[in-house]
């Protein structure tokens, strides 16, 4: 039952989380809210059983937490008569959905333009230019994506101790700063706009690779991801990085289906059944792509990393076999890529196409060898897993089978995920 409980906790946190702080505008206070519906869980449901919907069961209970807090705010700070009654409703058995009316209340008119998404109006918030950048991303990756601070250092390539102090600081940020829970306006929501997407980038590659944990996949934080890019492109349809965002998730959500086999065990994007990828995902992520690359030549700034890397994807996509891959030019949009946007994981994705080409296109295993040896000294990289594992598949296609079930093993110690251990140990052990 305490698996089944941390289960459906770890799918539906968000929303709770996303909720709560919409009533009692404060982020701090509606994580223990939440926390207080989880305990409740926890006590209850070995117990009495498992609810029939357990998720609805979380949301009400993480409500009357709530409301019970708003009680005693008002009461103590003797609020209008107004609010007062609309508090009393609460004594009713059957709780009205008085949110709408209450948030009306508490806080300014609310402008035409807002979308009423509890999800979205807190991904903004986290996301708030009062931040750094790299705090809006560790926060929403932790309010929305539900990840611990373990995975969101994984995610983000940064020292855990960093990224919980990250954490710390910005709630307490936001709480100091007096901050509306709404959704922003006009250059602020611009100036937002690209930690947002920064965030529902590292929220979807989390579900598609799970850095931790017996999973190898977690669609729920996939779905969730891909939703709020299409919010997103609903809101700023004129954004190219926007359109690029989504068609480099849509692109990406059309194979999930196929990153597993029967018995759930991972299957290689080159192993994959093509036909099991979604056509029409390829379909939407390609026009996505087609408005992203329009809006670009119109921008003096030219196209975005997400276009980039939707571009990347396009060239899958557009496969009909794995042989059929146009490797030459995925490592041309690798070279826009490192170009414009530098980092070491893009040179080691390069390195991979590169492996992928033909010694006639002046490719293969050995060039690209050549490539990963500086990525070897890059900090960043030093205990990221897929340096180790790219360098196996390498030394490995090159015949030099010990070396590369070393670095198969080094691979396997490195990953955080239960799935990606068994494979890498499963291919250290064919050599």
């Amino acid at each position: 039952m305490r698996d089944t409980v941390a289960a459906i906790w770890r799918q539906e946190s968000a929303r709770i989380v996303a909720h709560v702080a919409r009533l009692v505008r404060d982020l701090d206070r509606a994580e223990e809210l939440a926390q207080d519906a989880l305990l409740a869980a926890l006590e209850t449901w070995p117990r009495d059983g498992l609810p029939d919907k357990p998720a609805a069961w979380l949301m009400t209970t993480a409500k009357h937490r709530a409301l019970d807090h708003l009680r005693r705010v008002a009461m103590q700070a003797r609020q209008e008569e107004a609010l007062a009654q609309d508090l009393q409703t609460l004594q009713a058995d059957v709780e009205p959905d008085f949110a709408p009316e209450l948030i009306r209340s508490l806080d300014q008119a609310a402008d035409a333009a807002h979308i009423d998404d509890d999800l979205l109006r807190l991904l903004f918030i986290a996301c708030h230019p009062v931040l750094p950048p790299a705090s809006r991303v560790a926060l929403t990756l932790r309010l929305l994506g539900g990840l611990s601070t373990a995975e969101i250092a994984r995610a983000c390539l940064q020292p855990e101790a960093t990224v919980a102090q990250r954490i710390v600081r910005a709630k307490r940020t936001l709480a100091d700063s007096g901050l509306p829970f709404e959704l922003p306006q006009g250059a602020a929501r611009r100036e937002a706009l690209g930690s947002v997407l920064a965030v529902v980038y590292l929220m979807f590659n989390e579900g598609h690779a799970a850095s931790s944990g017996a999973d190898w996949l977690r669609p729920a934080l996939c779905e969730e991801a891909l939703r709020l890019a299409r919010v997103l492109a609903g809101l700023s349809p004129q954004e190219s990085e926007v359109q690029g965002l989504l068609a480099l998730l849509e692109i990406q959500s059309s194979r999930l289906a196929a990153r597993g086999d029967a018995q759930g065990r991972p299957v290689l994007l080159m192993a994959q059944d093509r036909r099991r990828w979604d056509a029409l995902l390829i379909r939407r992520g390609l026009a996505a792509l087609a408005r992203a690359q329009t809006l670009a030549q119109a921008d003096p700034a030219g196209p975005g990393p997400y276009q980039l890397q939707a571009a990347i994807a396009a060239c899958h996509a557009r496969a009909a076999t794995a042989e059929a891959t146009d490797w030459p030019a995925i490592v041309a949009a690798y070279d826009a890529l490192a170009a414009r946007f530098p980092s070491p994981v893009v040179s080691l994705n390069r390195a991979v196409a590169v492996s992928m080409m033909s010694a006639e296109q002046g490719g293969g295993p050995a060039v690209a060898l050549a490539l990963l040896q500086p990525l070897r000294e890059q900090p960043a990289l030093r205990d990221y897993p897929w340096l180790a594992s790219v360098e196996g598949d390498v030394l490995a296609r090159l015949g030099r089978g010990r070396e590369a079930r070393e670095a198969f093993e080094r691979a396997a110690r490195l990953s955080g995920n239960a799935q990606d251990q068994a494979l890498l140990r499963a291919r250290a052990a064919e050599l």
